[in-house]
């Protein structure tokens, strides 16, 4: 049972980070079509929250596998 709670809980944080990055990447691509001239710095704004946002992921996901 509490197999199969951790694996649905990896899968709704595998889903959030998805959704999380999306939104990065999509308003990202907004602001730079908005201010090209500020597009290195948009771009580096959202590779690092891109990257924040992979490492909560694989925290919870970690926190999922070993609550079993």
């Amino acid at each position: 049972m509490t197999g199969t709670l951790a694996a649905i809980g990896a899968g709704l944080v595998t889903i959030g980070a998805g959704i999380g990055i999306g939104q990065i990447g999509g308003k990202g691509m907004e602001g730079i079509a908005r201010q090209p001239e500020a597009a290195a710095k948009i771009q580096t704004a959202m590779i690092i929250m891109a990257a924040l946002v992979e490492g909560v992921a694989l925290f919870c996901a970690v926190i999922c596998f070993l609550s079993k």
